[in-house]
């Protein structure tokens, strides 16, 4: 699977999570030099509290564009510090 926006692979990996849909990337597969700070964070009543980062490519920024569970309840364990993407992020085989 591969995370692209603008142009750019954000991450890639034959080693994928789905959850609800969406993809969570491994940590080592997340081209980090992309990303940027964000302060958002929500939170899900089965999967706990997510953080975000933004993105920041070629000039342009994509807010809160990436989410990450770094402490998850147990029943989202499999996702711990995996990555996901949305807001125009297309991610495709």
């Amino acid at each position: 699977m591969k995370a692209v926006w603008n142009g750019i692979t954000l991450a890639e990996s034959d080693d994928t999570v789905v959850v609800e849909g969406n993809h969570y990337f491994p940590p080592e597969s997340l081209n980090k030099q992309y990303t940027t700070f964000s302060n958002h964070v929500s939170r899900c009543a089965w999967k706990g509290e997510a953080k975000y980062l933004s993105l920041l490519v070629n000039g342009e920024m994509n807010p809160d564009a990436v989410w990450y569970y770094p402490d998850p309840l147990p029943a989202a364990e499999n996702i711990k510090g995996r990555y996901a993407f949305w807001k125009g992020v297309k991610v495709t085989e």
